[in-house]
């Protein structure tokens, strides 16, 4: 069938002096001024407000930690679309919801546009070129995504995370003959997915996808694996791999550079492209790079650990 790929310096903060504090703005500007008033108060008054102090202190610092951790909480509607019989692999639509909302957090869309280098020199982002979806391999905000999507290095990216904030960041490295790209985020410290510490997956096993398809929601999509190999390269423009995971499932542009996790939620793949036939209908089955092949990748780029150095020394050529 035919294969279409869907795929200078801060500035300082001013400091606020008095007998009694010298903080820095804008946090304890509020403290400061309060320690300034103190000196015009009775002894008890005195007494009482400062020992308030240390309670608005950590009220702010847990509020802080609250607002750092929220990225890993999935607060997205996410829409499951079953393209498959999921309940034959033993997993039913409360199952899956519970998956998606465990596996969420680690999945982001993004936008990649050219760098402006003209004029300021700021590098800012220009032309908006791709849009697509990724994944959080690191909690640092490595995100990997198809190699189409972030189209070249040092392009500037901008991706929404589970807490709704935009992340913007750059990317790193791509590799057009196995279409996959790291993204590195700046800002972000949040979950990442957890790989597979097989390479293999059995053939047949339920299998899901998150992604967001052009002009529509967040879509987790529920099929089964149909094989580890396609047994042939596919190519589409200078991007391409040379074998591919085939997926019992329907995708959509939008979708390429989405996650694939199996029936535990753990990574096995990230959706490349879609299957039509020569008319350009789909086939409901799409094409997923391995595991294994993103962890070979990613491990030449950072320090890597645990399943992602194992899984960077595993081959899938011996997959049924």
């Amino acid at each position: 069938p035919a294969l279409a790929a869907t795929g200078g310096r801060a500035a300082r903060a001013p400091r606020h002096s008095s007998a009694n504090c010298e903080l820095s703005a804008p946090t304890s500007t509020l403290l400061c001024r309060q320690f300034n008033s103190i000196n015009d108060l009775a002894s008890g008054q005195k007494t009482k407000i400062m020992r308030l102090i240390p309670l608005l202190l950590t009220a702010l610092t847990l509020a802080a930690c609250g607002a750092a951790q929220d990225v890993a909480l999935e607060s997205r509607n996410i829409q499951v679309q079953e393209n498959a019989v999921p309940t034959a692999a033993g997993a039913g639509t409360q199952g899956i919801a519970g998956l998606v909302q465990a596996a969420g957090p680690a999945y982001v869309t993004m936008t990649v546009s050219q760098v402006d280098s003209q004029g300021s020199g700021s590098n800012a982002p220009g032309k908006e070129l791709t849009s697509g979806s990724g994944f959080v391999v690191d909690s640092s905000g490595y995100v990997m995504t198809a190699g189409h999507v972030a189209v070249k290095k040092g392009y500037a990216v901008a991706a929404r995370a589970a807490n709704g904030r935009l992340y913007k960041g750059q990317v790193v490295d791509v590799l057009p003959g196995n279409d996959m790209a790291l993204i590195k985020l700046r800002g972000y410290t949040g979950k990442s997915v957890s790989p597979a510490p097989n390479s293999c997956v059995p053939r047949g096993a339920m299998v899901f996808s998150l992604g967001k398809p052009h002009a529509q929601g967040d879509t987790a999509r529920v099929g089964n694996l149909d094989s580890m190999h396609f047994g042939r390269p596919v190519a589409y423009g200078k991007f391409g791999y040379p074998d591919a995971m085939v997926l019992r499932m329907s995708t959509q542009k939008g979708e390429s550079g989405g996650p694939v996790f199996n029936g535990s939620g753990e990574l096995v793949g990230m959706v490349v492209s879609t299957l039509t036939d020569n008319s350009g209908r789909l086939l409901n089955l799409a094409h997923a790079v391995p595991a294994a092949d993103l962890a070979k990748f990613l491990c030449a780029q950072i320090a890597c650990s645990g399943n992602w150095a194992a899984l960077s020394r595993a081959s899938t050529q011996e997959c049924g």
